[in-house]
């Protein structure tokens, strides 16, 4: 992602974020309980839920949250058992959506999201029609007023990582997939405190909209992350310099 857009959308993401805690909570804890029951509960050799957990100290999960949810996916507590499944999707505008699900009942998921999109106009694409439009990436994102642009590069790049950039009071860290837990772990160790971590889709490119547009657009993802199933929903909107989010 490149350009205004991604910060307003970073802002944006922040601010949903800080109001739906308890929500980010359920995802990251869903998150973390299916990489440890596909992939054992040892971090040390279970790298999906090295980065599950990485993602939940980001947001500041609780350590006993983390590690009721790691015993329910081995099975030591009672759990549900979630299945992963992905949608492309075509919002108004020509925006590709990829949507990450985890669910314990993919029929209800998958109306879900079909309702969702219907009544905003968006459509399911085929498949690989819009995966091949992103790339994955590792995005830190850092308090600017906390930290300098200098004071992160410094770290982040000695960690490995692909670019530093800042803009509206934000410092974001890209890396490789493969990279992002050695560059996590790097700012880690000079007590730099990280805003969000996680591994996203980015787009190749994004689709400039008008404010109204954007505005309609981002309400359709809003609308999308607040299902109980839906885990991540990755775009390529363009946001204009005079959006604001609601």
């Amino acid at each position: 992602m490149s350009g205004h857009s991604k910060w307003a959308t970073i802002k944006h993401k922040k601010g949903a974020a800080d109001a739906k805690r308890g929500q980010i909570f359920t995802k990251l804890i869903k998150e973390i309980s299916i990489a440890a029951r596909m992939g054992g509960g040892d971090q040390d050799t279970n790298a999906r839920l090295r980065t599950a957990i990485l993602k939940a100290r980001a947001a500041n999960m609780p350590k006993d949250n983390v590690e009721r949810a790691i015993k329910k996916g081995t099975g030591e507590l009672e759990g549900s058992n979630y299945e992963e499944l992905s949608y492309e999707a075509y919002a108004p505008g020509g925006i590709a959506l990829l949507i990450e699900v985890l669910t314990d009942n993919k029929n209800r998921a998958a109306a879900d999201v079909r309702n969702l999109l219907t009544r905003a106009g968006g459509s399911l694409a085929t498949s690989g029609a819009v995966s091949r439009l992103f790339k994955r990436k590792g995005i830190i994102t850092f308090d600017g007023e906390k930290y300098t642009e200098d004071q992160i590069m410094e770290a982040a790049l000695e960690g490995g990582a692909e670019d530093v950039a800042s803009n509206d009071g934000i410092v974001e860290v890209t890396t490789a997939p493969e990279d992002f837990e050695a560059v996590l772990n790097a700012l880690n160790a000079k007590s730099f405190e990280s805003m969000s971590a996680e591994i996203n889709m980015i787009p190749d490119a994004e689709v400039d909209l008008d404010k109204d547009a954007a505005g309609k657009a981002m309400k359709l993802v809003d609308k999308l992350e607040e299902n109980e199933d839906v885990q991540n929903v990755y775009h390529n909107i363009g946001l204009p310099d005079d959006y604001e989010a609601e």
